[in-house]
């Protein structure tokens, strides 16, 4: 039990559910990522892009960081020790490279959906590009199956087309009569979530695409999903800028997040499932306990944030945001890589 009730600083059987416990203040977990941080409150910048920088992921060993950017192309940086160190650009893409995300098992595969109709999947060890998959649309969300087999990808038109990772074919095609945002898979690999315009989840079967639920979870523009490592939450973001937490078993709203005031864009939980950090237009990045709701930290930037990764194995953060370049050319975008939970001194 990663997030049982001892974890949280509670005794053991027969004190009362955490639900109903009179503790007022802050449980063991969020003092102590809190000492950490105070340590660790460093942010870097990493030069990536020329352009804005739409998507951030580690790879699954959490040895590098992909960037995908509006300028066209993918970076890959190596994690070195307290720093990113740039490894390779990837170009081909005809245009703007919208999102990206990593093999869920093997650290040197990843995948870049492009507004050019086309997603490529690149391999690490070669810097090349293995595969350029035709789609029918502008694309603008990706997601790779927990099982590693099916890359599915959605587009400006609302098809989401599910691609064989192997043949590099599609396997099935989905017409949606709504505004589909993000899309991810359970971490049981059974199950299609799609979050939408009209502020619903909607759920599929998965390989069957059968509608299976839909749940009217926010109240306007339901934008971003992510699924928690431990496999017992997933969080949704929404323009109504709050973050909801749900049971992934009875796919009821545990908690809500609520202290942003701007359309929640980006999602990430740790990698023991035990923080979720947010952000949006507001100059700060959410750093929440799962648990509890509890603010545990905040990350400041200066402009509105597109995307966040916590990292696979530490309490680092990657995350992009929509720069200027002040120092030459306010107009210009700055297109860098952020990490923050560095050590101080360093």
């Amino acid at each position: 039990a990663a997030m049982g009730a001892p974890a949280l600083g509670q005794s053991g059987p027969g004190s009362m559910a955490p639900w109903c416990s009179v503790t007022s203040g802050p449980t063991r977990y969020v003092l102590g990522m809190q000492e950490l941080f105070r340590g660790h409150s460093k942010t870097r910048e990493f030069p990536a892009h020329s352009a804005k920088v739409h998507s951030v992921a580690w790879s699954c060993d959490g040895r590098r960081l992909a960037s995908g950017s509006f300028d066209k192309t993918a970076s890959v940086f190596l994690l070195e020790k307290d720093r990113l160190v740039k490894e390779n650009n990837y170009r081909g893409h005809g245009d703007s490279v919208d999102q990206l995300c990593w093999h869920p098992s093997n650290p040197d595969l990843f995948v870049t959906a492009s507004g050019d109709k086309t997603i490529r999947i690149w391999d690490v060890r070669t810097t090349k590009c293995i595969a350029t998959v035709n789609t029918k649309g502008e694309n603008i969300n990706i997601c790779w199956s927990p099982d590693g087999q099916t890359i599915a990808v959605g587009n400006k038109d609302d098809v989401v087309t599910f691609i064989d990772a192997k043949t590099h074919r599609s396997k099935a095609e989905e017409q949606f009569k709504f505004e589909v945002n993000e899309i991810s898979w359970n971490n049981d690999n059974n199950m299609f979530f799609l979050t939408n315009g009209n502020g619903c989840i909607n759920i599929l079967s998965y390989p069957e695409l059968k509608p299976v639920q839909s749940i009217n979870a926010h109240p306007s523009n339901c934008i971003c999903i992510k699924f928690d490592p431990m496999g017992k939450y997933f969080a949704t973001g929404s323009a109504d800028a709050l973050v909801s937490l749900w049971d992934v078993d009875e796919l009821v709203c545990v908690r809500c997040f609520s202290r942003l005031d701007w359309p929640v864009r980006t999602l990430s939980f740790s990698h023991d499932g035990k923080m979720l950090a947010s952000a949006s237009e507001d100059h700060f990045i959410d750093i929440a306990e799962v648990e509890t709701g509890d603010k545990l930290w905040e990350v400041q930037c200066e402009s509105p944030t597109f995307t966040v990764a916590w990292h696979p194995k530490r309490p680092l953060l990657a995350f992009a945001c929509d720069d200027k370049d002040g120092k030459y050319d306010s107009s210009r975008e700055a297109g860098t890589v952020k990490l923050f939970g560095l050590p101080n001194d360093s």
